[in-house]
């Protein structure tokens, strides 16, 4: 699957960049005026022609070839569990220290003046 990004090929992302063109363009002729602001209807026409045909007259075949299956070992195990241990412990510490400084921060009464 080369040539992908995330598993997506190049075509969704034609797709995409075609239909946030045509979003753009929609927006700036229904600003125009007279005859140019219908424009917007060929537009879209045209854009919606361009997507049935890159729908359906696709480049790769419908079922991907059989690839060779692959152990994932995971040779960071034991780092990654200390890892969170020491951010869980970083976590409840700084929650303790927000709840001792903030939420049972004192208030002092304010002494009464007699004259």
């Amino acid at each position: 699957m080369a040539g992908t990004v995330l598993g997506l090929g190049a075509g969704v992302f034609i797709l995409a960049l075609l239909w946030v063109l045509l979003l753009l363009l929609c927006v700036l002729f229904s600003r125009a005026s007279g005859v140019a602001r219908f424009s917007v209807i060929f537009v879209f026409l045209g854009a919606l022609i361009i997507t049935s045909i890159l729908l359906l007259f696709p480049r790769a075949t419908e079922a991907p070839a059989p690839e060779v299956e692959m152990k994932i070992v995971d040779t960071f195990y034991i780092g990654r569990y200390v890892l969170l241990a020491f951010l869980t412990a970083v976590f409840l510490g700084s929650l303790f220290l927000v709840l001792t400084h903030h939420i049972l921060e004192p208030i002092y009464a304010k002494p009464l003046r007699s004259y």
